[in-house]
Protein backbone atom coordinates (compact mmCIF):
# COMPACT_ATOMS: atom_id res chain seq x y z
CA UNK A 1 0.00 0.00 0.00
CA UNK A 2 1.60 3.34 -1.36
CA UNK A 3 2.02 5.98 1.62
CA UNK A 4 1.37 9.86 0.26
CA UNK A 5 2.13 13.07 1.87
CA UNK A 6 1.93 16.07 1.36
CA UNK A 7 5.26 17.81 1.26
CA UNK A 8 6.09 21.14 3.58
CA UNK A 9 7.12 23.09 0.44
CA UNK A 10 3.67 21.89 -1.37
CA UNK A 11 2.24 23.18 2.14
CA UNK A 12 3.85 26.12 2.00
CA UNK A 13 3.29 27.21 -1.98
CA UNK A 14 -0.69 26.83 -0.96
CA UNK A 15 -0.66 29.43 1.98
CA UNK A 16 1.14 31.54 -0.29
CA UNK A 17 -1.33 30.84 -3.25
CA UNK A 18 -4.03 31.60 -0.68
CA UNK A 19 -2.49 34.59 1.09
CA UNK A 20 -1.57 36.11 -2.33
CA UNK A 21 -5.52 35.95 -3.24
CA UNK A 22 -6.93 37.22 0.12
CA UNK A 23 -4.66 40.17 -0.67
CA UNK A 24 -5.74 40.79 -4.41
CA UNK A 25 -9.44 40.55 -2.66
CA UNK A 26 -8.60 43.34 -0.12
CA UNK A 27 -7.20 45.93 -2.75
CA UNK A 28 -9.50 44.95 -5.21
CA UNK A 29 -12.58 46.20 -3.32
CA UNK A 30 -14.74 48.53 -4.65
CA UNK A 31 -15.21 51.14 -2.53
CA UNK A 32 -17.16 53.36 -4.43
CA UNK A 33 -20.60 52.10 -3.07
CA UNK A 34 -19.80 52.41 0.56
CA UNK A 35 -21.60 55.32 2.30
CA UNK A 36 -18.31 55.96 4.74
CA UNK A 37 -19.18 58.12 7.91
CA UNK A 38 -16.33 57.17 9.84
CA UNK A 39 -13.12 56.32 9.40
CA UNK A 40 -10.46 54.73 12.12
CA UNK A 41 -6.75 54.08 11.24
CA UNK A 42 -4.44 52.24 13.65
CA UNK A 43 -1.17 50.40 13.63
CA UNK A 44 -0.67 46.79 14.44
CA UNK A 45 2.69 45.37 14.99
CA UNK A 46 3.41 41.94 13.26
CA UNK A 47 6.57 40.01 13.43
CA UNK A 48 8.91 43.04 13.52
CA UNK A 49 6.43 45.01 10.92
CA UNK A 50 4.26 47.71 11.92
CA UNK A 51 1.23 47.53 9.52
CA UNK A 52 -1.53 50.87 9.32
CA UNK A 53 -4.90 49.67 8.80
CA UNK A 54 -8.30 51.38 8.05
CA UNK A 55 -11.80 50.00 9.17
CA UNK A 56 -14.53 52.00 7.80
CA UNK A 57 -18.11 52.41 9.50
CA UNK A 58 -21.25 53.13 6.87
CA UNK A 59 -24.19 55.01 7.22
CA UNK A 60 -26.11 51.87 8.90
CA UNK A 61 -23.47 50.74 11.48
CA UNK A 62 -21.75 48.34 10.24
CA UNK A 63 -17.69 47.81 9.84
CA UNK A 64 -15.86 47.14 6.73
CA UNK A 65 -12.16 46.69 6.30
CA UNK A 66 -10.84 49.24 3.61
CA UNK A 67 -7.13 48.43 3.63
CA UNK A 68 -3.48 48.25 4.95
CA UNK A 69 -0.06 49.59 4.18
CA UNK A 70 3.33 48.49 5.93
CA UNK A 71 4.76 51.13 7.69
CA UNK A 72 4.01 53.28 10.57
CA UNK A 73 1.56 56.10 11.64
CA UNK A 74 4.42 58.12 12.15
CA UNK A 75 5.49 58.31 8.75
CA UNK A 76 3.93 60.02 6.73
CA UNK A 77 4.24 58.53 3.22
CA UNK A 78 3.28 55.59 4.42
CA UNK A 79 -0.18 57.14 5.52
CA UNK A 80 -0.58 59.18 2.34
CA UNK A 81 -0.11 55.90 0.49
CA UNK A 82 -2.97 54.14 2.45
CA UNK A 83 -5.23 57.16 2.16
CA UNK A 84 -4.25 57.57 -1.68
CA UNK A 85 -5.22 53.97 -2.15
CA UNK A 86 -8.25 54.17 -0.75
CA UNK A 87 -9.27 56.86 -2.52
CA UNK A 88 -8.48 55.28 -5.72
CA UNK A 89 -10.59 52.38 -5.41
CA UNK A 90 -13.36 54.97 -4.73
CA UNK A 91 -13.32 56.50 -1.54
CA UNK A 92 -14.66 60.26 -2.05
CA UNK A 93 -13.23 63.39 -1.07
CA UNK A 94 -15.61 65.30 -0.67
CA UNK A 95 -17.90 64.35 1.76
CA UNK A 96 -17.77 64.70 5.82
CA UNK A 97 -16.05 62.11 7.54
CA UNK A 98 -15.06 61.85 11.45
CA UNK A 99 -11.43 59.93 11.19
CA UNK A 100 -10.60 58.21 14.60
CA UNK A 101 -6.47 57.70 15.21
CA UNK A 102 -4.24 56.56 17.53
CA UNK A 103 -2.41 59.50 17.55
CA UNK A 104 -0.19 59.67 14.98
CA UNK A 105 1.21 63.04 14.13
CA UNK A 106 1.66 61.99 10.73
CA UNK A 107 -1.68 60.31 10.22
CA UNK A 108 -3.06 63.33 11.38
CA UNK A 109 -1.06 65.36 9.11
CA UNK A 110 -2.10 62.77 5.82
CA UNK A 111 -5.79 62.68 6.92
CA UNK A 112 -6.00 66.43 6.71
CA UNK A 113 -4.07 67.12 4.33
CA UNK A 114 -5.91 64.87 2.23
CA UNK A 115 -9.71 65.35 3.26
CA UNK A 116 -8.82 68.73 4.13
CA UNK A 117 -12.82 70.51 6.00
CA UNK A 118 -14.19 66.77 5.05
CA UNK A 119 -12.64 65.88 7.88
CA UNK A 120 -13.17 65.81 11.69
CA UNK A 121 -10.08 64.13 13.54
CA UNK A 122 -10.89 62.16 16.84
CA UNK A 123 -7.91 61.26 18.66
CA UNK A 124 -8.17 57.95 20.51
CA UNK A 125 -8.97 58.84 24.49
CA UNK A 126 -7.88 55.44 25.45
CA UNK A 127 -3.93 56.53 23.93
CA UNK A 128 -4.33 59.54 24.92
CA UNK A 129 -4.63 58.51 28.64
CA UNK A 130 -2.01 55.88 28.20
CA UNK A 131 0.51 58.31 26.87
CA UNK A 132 -0.22 60.65 30.00
CA UNK A 133 -0.20 58.23 32.58
CA UNK A 134 3.27 56.53 31.18
CA UNK A 135 4.76 60.39 32.62
CA UNK A 136 3.67 59.58 36.58
CA UNK A 137 4.21 57.40 39.24
CA UNK A 138 1.80 54.36 39.96
CA UNK A 139 0.46 55.94 42.97
CA UNK A 140 -0.92 59.24 41.35
CA UNK A 141 -2.23 57.05 37.98
CA UNK A 142 -5.77 56.35 39.73
CA UNK A 143 -6.28 60.50 40.19
CA UNK A 144 -5.15 61.31 37.15
CA UNK A 145 -7.61 58.81 35.32
CA UNK A 146 -10.29 59.85 37.16
CA UNK A 147 -9.65 63.41 36.28
CA UNK A 148 -9.26 62.75 32.74
CA UNK A 149 -12.39 60.80 32.79
CA UNK A 150 -14.66 63.36 34.35
CA UNK A 151 -13.52 66.14 32.17
CA UNK A 152 -14.61 63.60 28.88
CA UNK A 153 -17.81 62.86 30.42
CA UNK A 154 -18.27 66.66 30.22
CA UNK A 155 -21.14 67.03 27.59
CA UNK A 156 -20.35 70.74 26.79
CA UNK A 157 -16.84 70.42 25.49
CA UNK A 158 -15.92 74.19 26.68
CA UNK A 159 -16.14 73.00 30.39
CA UNK A 160 -14.77 69.60 29.10
CA UNK A 161 -11.47 71.57 27.87
CA UNK A 162 -11.38 74.13 30.38
CA UNK A 163 -10.58 70.97 32.89
CA UNK A 164 -8.27 69.35 30.79
CA UNK A 165 -6.29 72.14 30.64
CA UNK A 166 -6.66 72.41 34.51
CA UNK A 167 -5.32 69.17 34.62
CA UNK A 168 -2.30 70.15 32.23
CA UNK A 169 -1.56 73.16 34.91
CA UNK A 170 -1.43 70.93 37.85
CA UNK A 171 0.86 68.49 35.81
CA UNK A 172 2.82 70.67 34.51
CA UNK A 173 5.96 71.56 37.27
CA UNK A 174 5.99 67.97 38.64
CA UNK A 175 5.31 66.14 35.66
CA UNK A 176 5.97 68.41 32.48
CA UNK A 177 6.39 64.73 30.23
CA UNK A 178 2.38 64.00 31.24
CA UNK A 179 1.22 68.07 30.78
CA UNK A 180 3.12 68.56 27.32
CA UNK A 181 1.21 64.64 26.50
CA UNK A 182 -2.08 65.92 27.20
CA UNK A 183 -1.65 69.00 25.64
CA UNK A 184 -0.54 67.87 22.63
CA UNK A 185 -4.10 67.22 20.67
CA UNK A 186 -5.90 67.85 23.84
CA UNK A 187 -8.85 69.49 21.44
CA UNK A 188 -8.78 66.49 19.71
CA UNK A 189 -9.75 64.51 22.34
CA UNK A 190 -13.01 66.43 22.55
CA UNK A 191 -13.90 66.17 18.80
CA UNK A 192 -16.83 63.55 19.62
CA UNK A 193 -18.57 66.05 22.26
CA UNK A 194 -18.49 68.66 20.27
CA UNK A 195 -20.31 67.10 17.85
CA UNK A 196 -23.21 65.99 20.55
CA UNK A 197 -22.65 62.50 20.50
CA UNK A 198 -23.51 60.18 23.88
CA UNK A 199 -24.77 57.12 24.89
CA UNK A 200 -23.92 54.35 22.89
CA UNK A 201 -22.77 56.29 19.51
CA UNK A 202 -20.09 58.38 22.23
CA UNK A 203 -18.62 55.11 23.08
CA UNK A 204 -18.24 53.63 19.89
CA UNK A 205 -16.25 56.50 18.56
CA UNK A 206 -14.29 58.28 21.28
CA UNK A 207 -11.69 55.48 21.08
CA UNK A 208 -9.89 53.23 18.51
CA UNK A 209 -11.31 49.95 20.52
CA UNK A 210 -13.43 48.83 17.00
CA UNK A 211 -10.21 48.42 14.96
CA UNK A 212 -8.19 47.30 17.72
CA UNK A 213 -10.59 44.50 17.97
CA UNK A 214 -10.57 43.71 14.36
CA UNK A 215 -6.61 43.80 14.92
CA UNK A 216 -6.92 41.59 17.89
CA UNK A 217 -8.28 38.72 15.99
CA UNK A 218 -5.48 39.22 13.06
CA UNK A 219 -3.35 39.09 16.13
CA UNK A 220 -4.87 35.51 16.97
CA UNK A 221 -4.83 34.41 13.34
CA UNK A 222 -0.72 35.87 12.34
CA UNK A 223 -0.07 33.83 15.87
CA UNK A 224 -0.16 30.70 13.77
CA UNK A 225 2.74 31.35 11.56
CA UNK A 226 6.02 30.03 12.97
CA UNK A 227 8.85 31.28 10.52
CA UNK A 228 8.04 35.31 8.98
CA UNK A 229 10.06 35.97 6.21
CA UNK A 230 9.48 39.14 5.09
CA UNK A 231 7.32 42.49 5.17
CA UNK A 232 5.53 40.74 1.44
CA UNK A 233 4.65 37.57 3.86
CA UNK A 234 3.51 40.12 6.75
CA UNK A 235 1.17 42.00 4.60
CA UNK A 236 -0.31 38.85 3.10
CA UNK A 237 -1.57 37.15 5.95
CA UNK A 238 -2.84 40.40 7.60
CA UNK A 239 -5.11 41.14 4.59
CA UNK A 240 -6.29 36.96 5.27
CA UNK A 241 -6.47 38.07 9.08
CA UNK A 242 -9.08 41.08 7.99
CA UNK A 243 -11.07 39.56 5.68
CA UNK A 244 -11.68 36.72 7.96
CA UNK A 245 -12.21 39.22 10.94
CA UNK A 246 -15.00 40.93 8.60
CA UNK A 247 -16.89 37.16 9.10
CA UNK A 248 -17.64 37.94 12.10
CA UNK A 249 -18.34 42.01 12.30
CA UNK A 250 -21.72 42.80 13.97
CA UNK A 251 -22.78 46.53 13.47
CA UNK A 252 -21.44 49.06 15.44
CA UNK A 253 -22.86 50.08 19.39
CA UNK A 254 -25.17 52.74 18.62
CA UNK A 255 -25.94 52.09 14.72
CA UNK A 256 -29.46 53.07 14.87
CA UNK A 257 -28.41 56.78 16.12
CA UNK A 258 -25.23 57.05 12.90
CA UNK A 259 -27.97 59.60 11.65
CA UNK A 260 -27.39 61.88 14.30
CA UNK A 261 -23.42 61.34 13.64
CA UNK A 262 -24.22 62.08 9.94
CA UNK A 263 -26.05 65.35 11.13
CA UNK A 264 -23.48 66.83 13.30
CA UNK A 265 -20.80 66.20 11.07
CA UNK A 266 -22.48 68.41 7.92
CA UNK A 267 -23.56 70.76 10.46
CA UNK A 268 -19.77 71.36 11.08
CA UNK A 269 -18.87 71.28 7.27
CA UNK A 270 -21.29 74.09 6.65
CA UNK A 271 -20.52 76.03 9.82
CA UNK A 272 -16.89 75.84 8.36
CA UNK A 273 -17.78 76.51 4.81
CA UNK A 274 -19.94 79.94 5.67
CA UNK A 275 -16.86 81.12 8.35
CA UNK A 276 -15.05 80.89 4.94
CA UNK A 277 -17.32 82.68 2.67
CA UNK A 278 -17.84 85.24 5.42
CA UNK A 279 -13.95 85.80 5.55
Amino acid sequence: MDSRATSKSAISRRFIQGTEQKLAELFGRDLSQLDLVAVFIDGIEVAEHCVVVALGVDADGRKHPLGLWEGTTENKTVCNALLSNLIERGVTIEQPRLFIIDGGKAIRAAVMSTFGVYAMVQRCREHKRRNVLEHVPQVERTFISRKLNKAWSEPDARRAESQLRALTKHLETKHPGAAGSLLEGLEETLTVTRLGLNGSLLDTFKSTNPIESMNSIARDVTANVKRWRNGKMVVRWMAASLLDAEKRFRRVKGYRDMPMLRVALHRHYQGLESTRRSA
